[in-house]
């Protein structure tokens, strides 16, 4: 027997209101999410690599072990975020809030 993986793939724009979405497991990758609302929102095993999420409001956000890959994260508001697992190689985390 042969499972094949779905992966959602979700376009996105910028300043996008997604506030408590369920976005787990999502490919997001070089996603344009810019001072997007993702207050609480579910991002666990999402795949960030070499999304826009400048100015993003990520407070309270799940972030278990997102792909965080060369992600730009400047001035974004993760307070209260869990990045447990999280990969943050090479991302932008210039003046965010942690």
């Amino acid at each position: 027997m042969t499972v094949l993986g779905i992966v959602a793939v979700l376009t996105v724009s910028a300043e996008a209101d997604l506030h408590d979405a369920d976005l787990a497991g999502a490919n997001l990758t070089g996603a344009n999410l810019r001072s997007a609302d993702l207050l609480g929102a579910n991002l666990e095993r999402a795949d960030l690599t070499g999304a826009d999420l400048a100015g993003a409001n990520l407070t309270g956000a799940n972030l278990r072990s997102a792909d965080l890959l060369g992600a730009n994260l400047e001035r974004a508001d993760l307070t209260g975020a869990d990045l447990a697992g999280a990969n943050l190689t090479g991302a932008n985390l210039r003046s965010a809030d942690l």
